[in-house]
């Protein structure tokens, strides 16, 4: 019974309502939500009895003199805080004429300039100063956009683009030349990977028995390239030396990742081609089937103007730094970049390194091992290469390479010419879909500002991330980019064993669009070493000939004449995964 008695005790005190239980109640209840209303703490001096609103509080007050203390604590804090925010809700008037219930109505939020005032004033209370006062007679919305912008953020981006010069480099060459090695390399010399991240890759490295791969991880960062040791995407890293910033663009060399490296390629202001001096890979890598060839020839193409080629695995047993091996490999070389328009006295460079163990990359490579070979470390000679001139006053343009969902609509590109900011409204051709840029980032720092050959990244406003693909092109409203599907191209075919006639289909790569095009008719041939156009419309063409030639395209896509904007107006054709012909846009015809 005495188990089920104290039960029922509790509910009839429940159901009776004592009056201690109401009390403590109303305690209860005034700490749970806090007495605004309550008389303002006034020292004895100038003590005057509170309002009618507060006397029914007194009998707890008398009762509970534990709660009284606590209580009046509560009361100076609210009175302080209440005193400060009438105050600055009145511009400055006197604390007596604002008691519990004007502030009470700055609370509701009756008033509006009260309670912005309050919202303005409430979370630092320091502000409360006879300057403060005079503040109040400023305009809100300035104070409110202060209050929204970001205050370091202007500063940092103007910084970093007068600072230095922003070079693209793509790291080009046949497939285990050793491109990742050296581009993860260079990333360890140049402090951008650091000495525990590097260690873990050589653990992991051990543990697979892959020794030698641990610095390409650098690069390839995903778990299928890490496995077979091959790269597939283009990866992306930036180092900066004291006068530039460089992004490398680690093209993948194997011959079922060129339309990749093609991608890579077209955002490259200077292309590394990496030759292996191992005896046996040099010569597989460079024979007809080989990708060294096929990738110099697209970096010619894709408007690269400047080429290093480093002859790497000079430190292999089967070189072990010998002058005679690299003359080797540069003598058969020379001769096939000099056919596709490299000029050896300006565009090109040769030098010899060892990515693996680093030499010749950041510090020159010591006399004992390497007599013969005196020049700059690779790193201090791109760092002392001319400025290249970009199109800083054209109008905004920036082809997309890449795009992603993340929070909205993401695009990657290299910016072809002009300037953006943050907030700019752009369309997006060839849709013309007007779009906000949102957000921007150069080389994965946040920015307000890029210019011509930063590479970057943009969140835009106003399109869904399926409505995008590579090959659109961002640009400035005032001067879209031309789009066509017709258009006549000069042609130089380069490998092709049968002829091309009319009717023939290829796919086209043009800056970062692969599309699929025909010839729709053959217009004239051109002589190589006259320039003379023929006056018959020729039947066919063939390699190593020149034409003009009508194409069009599948669908429509954007393009320029080259001689306008060189950039957009050159492109490659592919057949059978193989690069035949090479080609630029000279009229766009619808």
């Amino acid at each position: 019974m005495s188990n089920n008695a104290a039960p029922d005790s509790w509910e009839q005190q429940a159901d009776v309502g004592t009056p201690e239980t109401v009390e403590s109640k109303d305690v209860s209840t005034k700490f749970s939500t806090l007495n605004v209303n309550a008389a303002e703490f006034v020292p004895s001096f100038s003590y005057s009895p509170p309002q009618e609103e507060n006397k029914t509080d007194s009998p707890v007050e008398s009762e509970s003199p534990v709660t009284n203390g606590l209580y009046i604590l509560l009361q100076i804090v609210l009175n302080t805080c209440k005193v400060g925010l009438c105050v600055t809700a009145g511009g400055g008037s006197t604390v007596a004429g604002h008691d519990g219930e004007g502030c009470e109505e700055s609370e509701s939020g009756v008033p509006a300039d009260s309670w912005e005032a309050v919202a303005e004033y409430s979370d630092p209370p320091t502000l409360l100063t006879p300057d403060d006062e005079d503040l109040d007679d400023e305009e809100e919305d300035g104070e409110e956009e202060v209050v929204v912008k970001p205050k370091k953020k202007p500063v940092r981006p103007e910084e970093t683009r007068s600072k230095k010069e922003h070079v693209n480099v793509v790291i080009i060459g046949h497939v285990d030349a050793g491109k990742s090695t050296i581009g993860g390399q260079i990333m360890a010399l140049t402090g951008m990977v650091d000495k525990r991240t590097l260690e873990k890759y050589e653990r992991e490295a051990k543990e697979r028995s892959r020794e030698s791969w641990y610095l390409s991880w650098a690069l390839d960062t995903n778990q299928e390239e890490r496995e077979k040791g091959k790269t597939v995407e283009v990866g992306r890293a930036y180092f900066e030396t004291d006068k530039k910033h460089f992004t490398i663009l680690d093209a993948p060399g194997h011959k079922s990742f060129v339309p990749n490296m093609i991608g890579g390629a077209a955002q490259a202001d200077l292309a590394v081609l990496v030759i292996s001096a191992r005896k046996g890979e040099f010569e597989t890598g460079f024979d007809r089937g080989g990708q060294t060839r096929e990738h110099a020839m697209l970096a010619k193409t894709a408007g690269v103007k400047h080429m290093v080629v480093l002859i790497n695995k000079m430190d292999d047993p089967t070189v072990q730094w010998s002058e005679d091996r690299y003359n080797e490999c540069r003598d058969k070389i020379l001769p096939y970049l000099k056919k596709l328009g490299f000029n050896p006295a300006k565009d090109l460079t040769f030098m010899p390194v060892s990515g693996l163990t680093g030499l010749g990359l950041k510090e020159q490579i010591d006399e004992k091992l390497c007599p013969w070979y005196r020049g700059d470390p690779f790193i201090t000679f791109i760092d002392n290469l001319p400025s290249l001139n970009r199109k800083m006053d054209g109008p905004f343009l920036m082809p997309v390479v890449e795009k992603y969902k993340d929070m909205g609509t993401v695009v990657m590109g290299k910016v072809e010419s002009g300037e953006m900011k943050k907030g700019q409204s752009l369309i997006l051709m060839p849709n013309r879909t007007p779009v906000v840029v949102d957000q921007l980032w150069s080389d994965d720092e946040e920015v307000t500002f890029v210019g011509p050959g930063e590479n970057i990244k943009v969140k835009l406003k106003g399109i869904e991330e399926e409505d995008v693909s590579p090959g659109f092109v961002l640009c400035d409203p005032s001067s879209p980019a031309k789009t066509g599907k017709v258009f006549d191209a000069q042609v130089v075919i380069l490998e092709h064993k049968s002829i091309i006639c009319a009717g023939y289909s290829a796919v086209m790569h043009i800056h970062c669009v692969a599309e699929e095009v025909t010839v729709k008719a053959l217009i004239c041939l051109i002589d190589k070493k006259t320039g003379e156009k023929t006056k018959t419309r020729p039947r066919f063409v063939k390699q190593d000939q020149v034409a003009i030639m009508r194409i069009e395209c599948a669908g429509v896509i954007c393009l320029e004449q080259f001689k306008l904007f060189p950039q957009m107006g050159r492109f490659t054709l592919r057949d059978e995964g193989k690069t035949i012909a090479i080609g630029k846009v000279l009229k766009i015809i619808e």
